[in-house]
């Protein structure tokens, strides 16, 4: 039996901080709700508050039945010192906090004196025997080695002695990915799923989502994941500080916010004309009185009662007018502004062109371990447009290396032409790292830049005081993305490298750097898993890698 998660009136954040008020939101069999909004609204918090992780500053979250199966899978795919991939999936899955509830009852149930008190040892061994069989742990080493193998994760005899620190990050998404589809969760709260997944692993996970039996919370920023997955939008609008609920998939919910939006701007734009306009009235005839009191004290005799009367009485009927448009104006219903979002707006730095021939592999073959790349024969020219598409682990970012020149080939040749400038947002975001704080690691990289040229930009790309005085390694994945894309504005470039650059970056941004892709007129070699991304941005060519060997399509 399925459940259903009821929140009503929900507010979260952190500190003295409130992020969003008043979400309501039921999640029953078969719902799939996207959970949508800019970078920093809440989103993450949200799920906290849904799953029972954290408390929410105001109202309720509530399961039926309470002994309902919710499962919350964090963003990052966390390496744990000494667990194994086995290990790590029984945690995701909810089956090791489920084996060890089991195990504290079966012991109570034998020795009644470590039983809780004032309960029925029997009881609690009952109630949490079901959710071990619930959470699929009585079967769960039958079944993982089969969907690892499915997978691909060839992880040798026993998964059981592989670390997961050991594993690149194409394999832990895979893994992560595992623990979802061996996951038996009746309410799943997924964060950023498709992270790190290629197509064949995002395609999977479509199928999961589309077949559950329960209901879901998905937040992602892969718009064809959310158009072809939810029933649902909730979106955490942080200018307007609202939430509401859209009904419809992810296409609908785009058409319909557009929708909303206009309205609220048209509603305003009618109520500031006509607020407008009675000002301007009441402020004519505010003039006219006054002009009309001083004619007449200017021209009317001191004996000339009947005129002095007659001015009079004309100043106090202006001054009546005056007073009925100034309670009209009163009585107008007041409509707030729509509030500007915030909006990732920049362009990508332009070097002078490079050499017409920008980089070339000659039979070049690249090892790494058991792994090999090529041998390859390729060359890019200046202003080529260049989209690279593979699946995990089959050398892409050997290939990007190879060409950047920062892994030599172990066989044939490789060379990077005359005044070619890098630009490159790199998948693990590693140009931007360490305890440096950084402001102080950004104008390392742009000396040209001084101290407060440096702070302007970064506020640019939603990185104010708070950020730039904190250590690189201390900011989130979506804020790091957005300091290097802060990089590629500083910097002339004429090679444009971008290794899945929408990985943690909201969608508003997303569609901010295909526009700034548009404009863009050096070479660019794009590697993404991004579909909607592959269909907006132009490319001459199409490179696929796979197994080790790259092929024009």
């Amino acid at each position: 039996m399925s459940a259903t998660l009821v929140a009503q009136g929900l507010a979260g954040g952190y500190g003295h901080r409130t992020l969003f008020d008043s979400v309501d939101l039921t999640v029953a069999a078969g719902d799939v709700v996207g959970l949508v909004g800019a970078n920093g609204a809440g989103k993450s918090t949200l799920l906290r508050l849904l799953a029972g992780v954290d408390e929410p500053q105001a109202g309720t979250v509530a399961l039926a039945p309470a002994d309902g199966f919710v499962g919350w899978l964090p963003q990052e795919h966390e390496r744990v010192v000494g667990e194994s991939v086995v290990d790590y999936i029984a945690r995701r899955t909810g089956c090791t906090a489920a084996t060890k509830d089991m195990d504290a009852a079966a012991a109570a149930l034998g020795d009644p004196t470590l039983a809780a008190p004032g309960t029925d040892p029997a009881d609690v061994y009952s109630t949490a025997l079901e959710r071990w069989l619930a959470s699929g742990a009585a079967d769960l080493d039958e079944r993982l080695p089969v969907v690892l193998a499915d997978l691909g994760l060839a992880l040798g005899e026993d998964p059981g002695d592989t670390m997961m620190t050991a594993l690149s990050g194409g394999q832990a998404a895979r893994v992560g990915l595992a623990a979802l589809l061996l996951s038996r969760f009746d309410i799943a709260l997924l964060d950023e799923p498709t992270n790190d997944l290629d197509l064949d692993g995002i395609e999977r996970l479509e199928t999961f989502v589309r077949g559950l039996r329960g209901g879901a919370v998905v937040v992602s920023h892969d718009r064809e994941f959310l158009a072809r997955s939810v029933t649902r939008v909730l979106e955490l609008d942080l200018a307007q500080g609202t939430n509401r609920v859209f009904g419809g998939g992810y296409d609908a919910y785009l058409e319909e916010r557009a929708t909303v939006r206009r309205q609220q701007r048209e509603k305003y734009d009618e109520f500031a004309d006509k607020k407008a306009d009675l000002v301007a009235r009441a402020r004519t005839q505010r003039e006219w009185s006054s002009q009309g009191v001083r004619n007449a004290m200017k021209k009317a005799p001191d004996n000339d009662k009947i005129r002095r009367k007659a001015s009079v009485e004309s100043s106090e009927k202006q001054a009546q007018k005056v007073r009925q448009m100034e309670s009209r104006i009163a009585r107008l219903d007041e409509v707030d502004e729509p509030r500007k979002e915030w909006q990732l707006e920049f362009t990508i730095g332009a070097a002078p062109r490079s050499s017409s021939v920008v980089a070339t592999l000659s039979s070049a073959v690249f090892r790494q371990g058991n792994f090999q790349l090529g041998p390859v024969s390729l060359q890019i020219n200046a202003g080529e447009r260049i989209g690279i598409t593979g699946p995990n682990g089959a050398g892409k970012s050997t290939l990007l290396r190879g060409l950047l020149g920062t892994q030599s080939p172990d066989e044939g040749s490789a060379s990077l032409g005359a005044s070619v400038q890098i630009g490159e947002i790199d998948q693990a975001r590693a140009l931007l790292a360490g305890s440096q704080a950084l402001a102080l690691a950004f104008e390392a990289l742009v000396p040209s830049m001084a101290a407060a040229e440096v702070r302007t930009l970064l506020a640019k790309f939603g990185l104010k005081a708070d950020h730039v005085t904190r250590p690189v390694d201390e900011l989130s994945p979506g804020e790091r993305t957005r300091a290097g894309l802060a990089l590629l504005q500083a910097r002339g470039i004429n090679l444009l490298v971008l290794d899945e650059p929408t990985n943690h970056l909201d969608l508003p941004a997303i569609e901010q750097l295909e526009q700034a892709l548009e404009s863009y007129e050096g070479t660019l070699l794009l590697v993404t898993h991004d579909r909607r991304m592959l269909a907006t941005v132009q490319t001459d060519r199409h490179w696929k890698v796979e197994a080790g060997q790259v092929v024009e399509v």
